[in-house]
């Protein structure tokens, strides 16, 4: 097999099981982040200050997910794993300065936790892994696109970088922002933000028989928590978020 077939078929497949990358990162950072805490010696930053940096890495993330979301229409930027869907091609707003945005939101919100380990050697190990696992499924999202719409994605793939943002190319979205589909298609990303993090910090306190806990982690992680249960409940049971066209 040709190396472009074999990059494609690749990517197709580790598109379906992209979620398992985060679950697989989550638990080596985790045992890392735990034993930095029984270690402490091994820490190159720690304290709540560095908590809330990181969560803050994590926050610029989703907020790239949530205004990318937000500006596109139904069928486009999904959380799909079955197969690529893409019913137009944008290419105005982020997608005016970077061909994956998501992807872009998904690393930022990845390597917070990342962070947290205060291990360096994970850090970089994780942004390689990053690199070449989504460069893959990167690889197939634009053969499927390109043979989809042909010279039109490919005279916007000429000048639109794939993954750092070139901001001179701006261009206004062409839709106006619509927070419903956020609500539905977010909620699950900020609840697990929280969770993990509220988690990590607390696991970390268990362990050295203290009490210090960051309040702000526990207080946000139960109202995000919440809140994702009451947009659950809206999405399934009603047609509150729902809005033509997005």
């Amino acid at each position: 097999m040709a190396l472009q077939e074999e990059f494609e078929q690749q990517g197709i497949w580790l598109f379906k099981y992209r979620g398992v990358l985060p679950i697989i990162i989550l638990v080596i950072g985790y045992i890392l982040y735990l034993r930095s805490v029984m270690n402490p010696d091994l820490y190159f930053l720690e304290g709540t200050t560095f908590e809330l940096l990181c969560l803050s890495v994590s926050l610029i993330g989703l907020g790239i997910r949530i205004y990318t979301v937000g500006h596109t229409p139904k069928n486009t930027s999904g959380r799909n794993t079955e197969e690529q869907v893409a019913d137009v091609l944008n290419t105005t707003g982020i997608y005016s300065i970077v061909r994956h945005p998501l992807y872009l939101g998904n690393f930022f919100m990845w390597v917070g936790p990342a962070l947290l380990t205060a291990n360096l050697w994970f850090i970089v190990s994780f942004c390689f892994f990053y690199w070449i696992y989504y460069e893959r499924i990167m690889f197939a999202e634009e053969q499927f696109l390109r043979e989809k719409f042909g010279s039109i994605y490919l005279e916007w793939a000429m000048g639109v970088p794939a993954f750092f943002p070139g901001f001179k190319c701006f261009k206004a979205n062409q839709l106006h922002f619509s927070y419903k589909k956020v609500l539905k298609n977010e909620k699950n990303g900020l609840a697990a933000t929280f969770l993990i993090f509220c988690f990590f910090e607390m696991s970390g306190e268990w362990i050295k028989n203290e009490t210090n806990y960051n309040y702000v982690f526990i207080i946000c992680c139960i109202l995000t928590v919440l809140l994702y249960g009451i947009l659950k409940f809206l999405k399934t049971k009603t047609n509150v978020l729902n809005e033509l066209g997005r």
